[in-house]
């Protein structure tokens, strides 16, 4: 995989890179914001390693600008105490984030993780439930006829509800089905993913097509 670096650490994308390669993927990277959204745009990159406090312009803003056009899996870099950044990234449309200092082993479990996720392959298949329609194969989510753009976590949730549209999911089957059995998330990671999937299935016309039942978990509503 093709995968883009964006810190303005000297020393962190060297061992960021040096990581990565051993890992088996291609490395770019870039040195400030500017730079990388010109490299993203450029090379369009499997995914994105994106540190949030970039000279230029922030990762923040990188995230928002590369999300008008691409849903390429981003994954943030950002100083451990700074929780309100990690939300704030969720919410534009990251797929995951990695607290500094970090370990290497964890950075690449993490891109991997991620990598499953959003380009494995999945079974020529299709689901639906009343105007969702899936497309396993493609990833491709559709209401009605027209294409609904999403990340790959947020494809992966849509598609757990539309697997078992009459039952409800608990926040742990939810959480297995898009990180995997064992993974740590937290709820707010999991809060900020659903917020905006419920956002734009809503732009959609699909205002309440994710119910929640309190204390027991989300299911998908009519749809229809």
């Amino acid at each position: 995989m093709k995968i883009l670096v964006v810190d303005d650490d000297p020393r962190l994308r060297d061992l960021v890179r040096t990581a990565l390669e051993r890992a088996g993927h291609d490395v770019l990277c870039a040195a400030d914001g500017t730079k990388g959204l010109t490299e993203a745009r450029r090379s369009t990159p499997d995914l994105v390693v994106l540190d949030i406090g970039l000279p230029e312009m922030d990762g923040l803003e990188v995230c928002r600008r590369i999300r008008q056009t691409s849903q390429v899996p981003i994954l943030f870099l950002t100083a451990r105490d700074d929780e309100v950044d990690r939300i704030v990234g969720l919410e534009l449309g990251a797929d995951d984030y990695v607290s500094k200092p970090f370990s290497p082993r964890e950075l690449v479990a993490r891109i991997a993780a991620i990598l499953r996720r959003t380009s494995g392959a999945a079974p020529a298949e299709t689901r639906r439930h009343g105007r969702i329609s899936l497309d396993l194969s493609a990833r491709h989510c559709r209401i009605d006829d027209q294409p609904l753009s999403l990340t790959g976590t947020e494809f992966q949730l849509i598609a757990a509800l539309v697997g078992a549209p009459n039952r409800l999911l608990s926040r742990a089957e939810l959480a297995n089905a898009v990180w995997g059995a064992g993974a740590q998330q937290s709820d707010r990671t999991m809060d900020s993913h659903l917020r905006n999937l419920r956002r734009k299935l809503a732009e959609a016309g699909l205002p309440d097509a994710i119910e929640t039942v309190h204390g027991q978990g989300m299911r998908l509503g009519h749809c229809g």
